[in-house]
């Protein structure tokens, strides 16, 4: 069955929490509707919630526990419920006050992180990004969501922003597949300037960049974006939304996925190499 949620992190979060309360059920002995007539629900209310279908709400968690007579689990399953609810955040919500006040909004995470490992199979990471590429790819994602069309603001700030990459105290690890050093954005002009700047991104003692070439051999499939904030979080970013992952396991496979996509990767003379080449490309 397809999943409701629009990220695997997500809908193994609530299908956890769906799991959880079936074995509260089952520890207790009783059927779902037995459940659903002592919550004054109706049966198929705990079908759907068992099944990760709907995803519960708080009362609907400590209604379910109190039916069960397992009142000491609603602490735990409505911290699980909460962090959940805060791995999802719609792009249009987050987006609502304009762009610039998203790119401003991200600086106290930035400040505080120590390590960044970022991921991208689509475009070039902000923290590399020059002001005309990112003016260009804010413009397509203001038309698409149809955000306060304040881009060259948000551009100018995405770029202030990265100054952290040439100051102390961070380290950078990229990983890029090579399609997103193909895949023009704005105009062969501003892809250039992007390209050759990425280039002199390199060259920074804080900065590691490697790119996946087109048509290895893989054992690690293309994966959505993501950036790794030391172990404390990983942000992925989808269409739709933003997902925030917190949970350690979690955390712990999207450091196994990128210490194996940088197994896949190219770095120094051979990245530079790459990149030159798509240079070269453009007409």
């Amino acid at each position: 069955m397809q999943s409701p949620y629009p990220s695997a992190a997500l809908d193994e979060a609530r299908r956890a929490i769906a799991e959880k309360l079936r074995e509260i059920r089952r520890d207790a002995g009783l059927s779902g509707r037995e459940v659903a007539a002592r919550a004054g629900w109706q049966p198929s209310k705990v079908s759907r919630l068992q099944s990760a279908t709907t995803p519960p709400s708080d009362d609907d968690i400590r209604m379910w526990c109190r039916a069960c007579e397992a009142e000491d689990q609603i602490p735990d399953l409505l911290a699980a419920n909460r962090t959940a609810d805060s791995m999802y955040l719609e792009w249009r919500r987050v987006q609502r006050s304009g762009l610039r006040r998203l790119q401003e909004s991200r600086v106290p995470l930035y400040e505080r992180t120590r390590t960044f490992r970022v991921y991208s199979s689509t475009v070039i990471p902000g923290f590399a990004q020059t002001y005309e590429y990112a003016a260009a790819l804010l413009t397509d994602i203001a038309r698409v969501h149809g955000t306060p069309d304040d881009v060259e603001d948000a551009a100018t700030a995405r770029v202030e922003r990265s100054h952290i990459i040439r100051g102390g105290g961070h380290r950078f690890a990229f990983l890029l597949e090579e399609s997103v050093l193909r895949h023009v954005v704005g105009d062969a002009a501003v892809m250039a300037g992007q390209l050759g700047h990425l280039l002199s991104v390199m060259a920074l003692p804080a900065v590691s960049v490697g790119i996946i070439p087109a048509g290895r051999e893989r054992s690690m499939w293309t994966l959505e974006t993501f950036t790794m904030f030391d172990e404390s979080r990983v942000s992925v970013e989808l269409l739709t939304a933003a997902v925030t992952v917190t949970a350690p396991g979690e955390i712990s496979m999207y450091a196994r996925a990128f210490e194996e996509m940088s197994a896949l990767a190219v770095f120094g003379a051979d990245a530079r190499s790459l990149i030159s080449t798509a240079i070269d490309s453009l007409d």
